[in-house]
């Protein structure tokens, strides 16, 4: 866990430090003045990236560039350097060695629960998909460069097909080829998470809402496992008129769904906004456990960016119930509705 953390030209930011708890840490204060943008330096600082822009706009406006350092309870130190010019740049230090690339392995556990989020069954496929995709990233060694890979080889895809078409079916082979042979390995890794996810589900579900209704989570994929690679090298090979048509590749793992079921109905038909958010909470529960088992019983950090407002009594129970063992970060603008949730031990972090 981070035991301090100093910000310099970070967003809002010019100069400032903070001394961390290794419980509960409730950043309060009003609207624009710098609640997520701290939650957010803890993330870079644990993942390396932000989750709402580029490095670019880490930066301070009008400066050259920002930096983060922060010591850990083990006694370790993390530095993230973002510079401007000549096009924007970061790098890490960790205890004193560079990196360019932070990965599973030098990384720090996270999970993030952020308004959007609570849009997550109501929204399109793209957001269950990232959902999914960011966890395997902090699960699977390699996932990430696998994600990576597959965006490439879908770029230049997409880009034969807009700029040449039809006429270009020689060389679009080579990457249909490529896109199945990724896009096997992705769905494998997506399908194994949701298995296990699903598992855990309807028990947290229905703990949390005291309820018996039960909940599923499945991967709605086109294919089966074991034979997803060949059929999608077919399915290619026999749309490339239709994709050079529409410009842009029409099947594959970025065009799946991950689909929530209630009593064994569609989320989206039946669910109420209560429900909904109680499926969301659960996930992001089961989120903390999959990652906590994954590293040995490391806990992750939690990040809970202006959501505790968004839950009521019971789901807000559920969740404070849970946090015993987790080095927790929570914005809001009233520190009253948090604060009676937890002990006296709880940091109170105040801005203006």
């Amino acid at each position: 866990m981070i035991t301090d953390l100093r910000l310099q030209n970070f967003r809002s930011y010019g100069d400032s430090s903070f001394e961390l708890n290794s419980g509960v840490n409730i950043v309060v204060g009003p609207n624009a003045s710098g609640k997520t943008n701290l939650l957010e330096a803890v993330l870079v600082l644990a993942k390396g990236s932000s989750y709402r822009v580029k490095d670019a706009e880490l930066i301070k406006f009008k400066k050259d560039w920002a930096r983060l350092d922060g010591n850990l309870s083990s006694g370790g130190h993390r530095t993230v350097k973002i510079i401007a010019e000549p096009k924007a740049d970061k790098t890490y230090e960790i205890d004193g060695r560079p990196y360019k690339r932070l990965t599973l392995n030098n990384s720090l556990p996270v999970v993030l629960f952020e308004p959007n989020h609570l849009l997550l069954l109501s929204g399109g496929p793209e957001r269950r998909r990232d959902y999914v995709d960011d966890l395997l990233e902090q699960t699977i060694p390699g996932f990430g460069s696998l994600r990576r890979q597959y965006k490439r080889a879908l770029a230049q895809r997409n880009a034969l097909l807009k700029n040449h078409g039809v006429a270009a079916k020689s060389q679009i082979f080579p990457w249909d080829l490529r896109l199945s042979e990724l896009a096997g390995q992705i769905v494998r890794s997506r399908s194994n998470l949701i298995t296990d996810i699903d598992k855990l589900f309807i028990n947290v579900y229905n703990d949390i809402s005291a309820s018996k209704t039960k909940v599923n989570i499945s991967y709605d994929t086109t294919w089966p496992m074991d034979s997803y690679q060949s059929h999608l090298l077919k399915k290619l090979e026999s749309n490339i008129e239709t994709d050079a048509l529409r410009g842009f590749t029409s099947a594959g793992p970025h065009r799946e769904d991950i689909k929530v079921t209630f009593n064994n109905k569609p989320s989206q038909e039946v669910a109420s906004r209560g429900e909904v958010r109680t499926a969301i909470l659960a996930l992001k529960i089961i989120e903390l456990q999959i990652i906590r088992d994954f590293r040995d019983g490391k806990p992750p950090i939690l990040l809970l960016d202006d959501v505790f407002s968004e839950l009521d009594g019971r789901r807000r129970h559920a969740l404070t119930d849970r946090l015993a063992s987790y080095q927790t970060f929570i914005t809001t603008t009233d520190a009253d509705i948090v604060t009676k949730h937890f002990t006296d031990s709880a940091n109170v972090i105040a801005l203006s």
